[in-house]
Formats: C-alpha cells, sequence, structure tokens
C-alpha cells in the first residue's frame, strides 16, 4: 500500500515553506535597508571627517566614524556565518597597550589597512546589496502578489494589476497562469533568497577578511608570543620545583625526621615522642596547606568545578576590597583559554590591591562575537603603565600566546580600566548562572 501524505504533514511543509520565504524576505530588506540608512551616511561622514582633519574636528570625528563602520561590518561578518555559513575573520590590529590619546588613535585607525577595505566595502555595498536584495525581496514578493492578490483582486478591479499580472488579457487562463507562475516565483525564492545572501556574504569576505600580509604578519605575531610563552612556562616550572624544595619537601623532610625520632623514643621517652608527633602532624598540615596552594596556582580546583564566572565570583570574594562581578557566559570555553583568562584577572586584581589604591574594583566578562571580553575597573589613583611593570607585561603575553589583546586606560587620578580580549569558541555548557557579587 503506498503511503500517503496527511493532511497534517501538508500543513506543516506548507508553513515550513512560508517560514523559508518569510525569512529570506527579511533578511534581504534588512540588507537592503541597512545599505541607504546606515552605510550611505556613514560612508558621507567618513569622507567629510576626513577632509576635516586639518581643521581639528576631524581628528575627533574620524575615529568615531570608523568605529562605527567596524561596529556594522562585524555586524555584516556574524550574519555571513549565522545566513550563509561564511566565515569571515576580524582583520583588525590590536590596539597598542597604554590607552591611546586623540591622535593616537586616529593615526591607529587609519594605518590599519583593515580600515580602508572597510569603507571601500561601505560603498560598494550600497548598489550590491540594492542588486541583490531587489531580486531575492522582488521575487518573494511578487511571486506572493500573484497567488494572493491578483487573482483575486483582480476578478472585482482588473486596473491597476494588469500592468504587472496580464490577467485580463487572457480571462479564466490569465487567472490560473498567474496562480501557477505565482506560486513558481515563491518556490523558487526558497532556494533563490539563500542563494542571492550568500553571493552578498562572499562579496563581504572578499573585503572585510584579513589580507596575506595581515595574515603573515599575524603569524610572525604568534610566533613571537609562542616563544615568550614557551619561556614563560619554563620560568613557571622552575619556580614550581623551587617552591616544591624549599618549601613542601623541606617540611616532608622534617617530618620524616621526627616521627623516626618518635619510634626510637616511644619507649622510654613518652612524653618527648609524643611531642614529636604532635610537631610531625603541625608540619604535615603545613605541608598540605603549601601543595593546595601550589596546586590552586597551578589549576585552581574552583575552576574546574565551576567555570570561569564561578571562579571569578569566587575570587572576588577572597579580595580585601569590594568587587562588582557581572558575567554573561552562554557556555565554557576551552581549558587553556579558560585557565589563561581566569589568570589573566586574577593577576589584574592582584596588581588592583596591591598598587592602585582603590576603595572598590569590578569585573565584567562576557561573551560577543566570537570573543571573550574581560573589563577590569577600580576607582584607585590610576596611571598605570604597562611599559613600567612587568606584571601587566606578563597578563599580556599570557594573552598574546591565545592571539589575544590587552588595552588599558589609566588617566592620573583615575578611574583604570583594563579590556582583555581572547579569541575562542564555547563548547560545553555553562556550570553556574550569572550573577552579581558585590
Amino acid at each position: 500500500m503506498e503511503d500517503q501524505v496527511s493532511p497534517q504533514r501538508v500543513v506543516e511543509l506548507l508553513g515550513e515553506y512560508a517560514r523559508r520565504v518569510f525569512v529570506s524576505f527579511v533578511r534581504a530588506v534588512v540588507q537592503i535597508v541597512l545599505a541607504y540608512a546606515v552605510h550611505l551616511p556613514l560612508f558621507i561622514l567618513a569622507v567629510l571627517s576626513i577632509v576635516f582633519i586639518p581643521l581639528g574636528a576631524g581628528v575627533v570625528l574620524t575615529p568615531v566614524v570608523f568605529q562605527a563602520i567596524r561596529t556594522v561590518a562585524n555586524q555584516q561578518r556574524a550574519w555571513a556565518a549565522e545566513w550563509s555559513g561564511v566565515k569571515i575573520a576580524i582583520p583588525y590590529r590590536p590596539e597598542p597597550a597604554g590607552g591611546l590619546g586623540p591622535f593616537g588613535r586616529l593615526k591607529w585607525l587609519l594605518a590599519d589597512p583593515a580600515s580602508w577595505r572597510d569603507l571601500l566595502w561601505t560603498l560598494l555595498n550600497i548598489p550590491i546589496a540594492l542588486v541583490l536584495g531587489v531580486l531575492a525581496a522582488g521575487t518573494a514578493l511578487y511571486g506572493l502578489e500573484g497567488v494572493l492578490v491578483a487573482p483575486w483582486i483582480a476578478a472585482l478591479w482588473t486596473f491597476g494589476w494588469g500592468p504587472f499580472w496580464m490577467i485580463e488579457d487572457y480571462g479564466a487562463l490569465g487567472y490560473a497562469g498567474t496562480l501557477v507562475l505565482g506560486a513558481a516565483m515563491v518556490a523558487a525564492s526558497v532556494r533563490l533568497g539563500p542563494l542571492l545572501l550568500k553571493a552578498h556574504a562572499l562579496f563581504g569576505q572578499s573585503l572585510l577578511s584579513p589580507t596575506r600580509g595581515a595574515l603573515t604578519e599575524r603569524v610572525q605575531r604568534l610566533t613571537e608570543t609562542r616563544s615568550e610563552t614557551v619561556d614563560a612556562s619554563a620560568a613557571e616550572l622552575r619556580r614550581i620545583e623551587r617552591d616544591l624544595h624549599d618549601g613542601a619537601q623541606a617540611r616532608l623532610v622534617a617530618l620524616s625526621m621526627n616521627i623516626g625520632l618518635a619510634e626510637e623514643m616511644m619507649k622510654h621517652d613518652p612524653e618527648t615522642a609524643q611531642q614529636l608527633l604532635a610537631e610531625a602532624r603541625a608540619a604535615s598540615g603545613s605541608a598540605l596547606t603549601e601543595l593546595r596552594d601550589l596546586v590552586r596556582g597551578i589549576h585552581p580546583p574552583v575552576l574546574a568545578e565551576r567555570g570561569l564566572d564561578g571562579a571569578v565570583q569566587a575570587l572576588a570574594l577572597s579580595l580585601p576590597l569590594p568587587v562588582d562581578v557581572r558575567t554573561d557566559l552562554p557556555g565554557r570555553p576551552d581549558a587553556p583559554v579558560e585557565s589563561a583568562a581566569y589568570f589573566a584577572v586574577a593577576e589584574m586584581l592582584a596588581n588592583v590591591v596591591k598598587h592602585s589604591g582603590s576603595r572598590r574594583a569590578w569585573v565584567q566578562v562576557e561573551y560577543s562575537g566570537d570573543r571573550l571580553l574581560m573589563i577590569i575597573g577600580d576607582d584607585g589613583t590610576g596611571g598605570a603603565d604597562p611599559a613600567r611593570g612587568s606584571g601587566m607585561r606578563g597578563i599580556e603575553r599570557r594573552l598574546a600566546a591565545f592571539d589575544g589583546t590587552m588595552a588599558v586606560t589609566s588617566p592620573p587620578g583615575g578611574p583604570t580600566v583594563v579590556t582583555m580580549e581572547l579569541p575562542c569558541a564555547l563548547s560545553s555548557p555553562k556550570t553556574l548562572p550569572s550573577s552579581e557579587t558585590g
């Protein structure tokens, strides 16, 4: 017996087709609207701001406009990956550590070739988005008109629909043809819309991706940071070995000697033996504490158990000053990235406690645009400079090993705000809900 398609299944298929048509139509309209409501004004503002640089106004306006263009370009990168599966890497050079003044920020943006490719994409996207968007949206809209509007309204009032659907010229055949052709166009839009959106994403990829020179520069930077990371790891291993030798190992040797003496004196001097055993018990507790501290410095158990958000909250509670913690992590990064992020936050908070003279600090950890963002601030005296201290340089090297960046803003008098970013993907589910700790 042949399988029969149930009416419910037919309704489900029609609903899925309608959803796809609607999604393609909306996405095409979004691209058209953005091209003329956002890209065109941004391009005009960018040109004007560059022209006004000699007059001084452009020094302030140009970075703002170019940063806005980067925001729009990053949104396009996200849409290209989500809508069409076209991944577009972020090509921008990292912001120099130590913060930038108005002229420094202007120079940093204009010296980055990616800024000019963004500007070119902003201009070319206006006609390209219009053509591709009209084809995608127009096919769906025109087909729906043929199916849902033209035949039924034309039966009562043919004037006005004739130039689009030649119904009145063919009578009943025209009505049937309109329905068939309209349905065919709606069906075609289900396939055509995604293809046109992918073509638009590939156009964006051609201009918004890193160039070969940028990739070469990035590989060179990663090679340098890898060498620094290897040296830092070797130094860390030597520190652990030294701590074990001078700390826990020495206490364990003393513990063994005390237990041996207690065994020898147990028969003829029980009181002294008891005292030696008490000392051995105290030494074992101290050795265990040192080992726990050492393990916590390598990989804190709370990080493995509760994830980055829970570990940062626990860290904030252990500090002698109030720290507001806000986290928004829908998942967990890979263990090496998670560990690097945790220790970067921990070292930065340690610097806040030691050097800033602040009464309050705050930490914000969130995931946005395939990047883990960590912002640490305090209300201290300011004046923090990575070039003057090895602590911040160490944090910068730790992040650079994962292609991460750090930016410091610390004017005299404060506040100090440190922004750290790590590119990563979140894989496993979050183990602790986001919350605040004060």
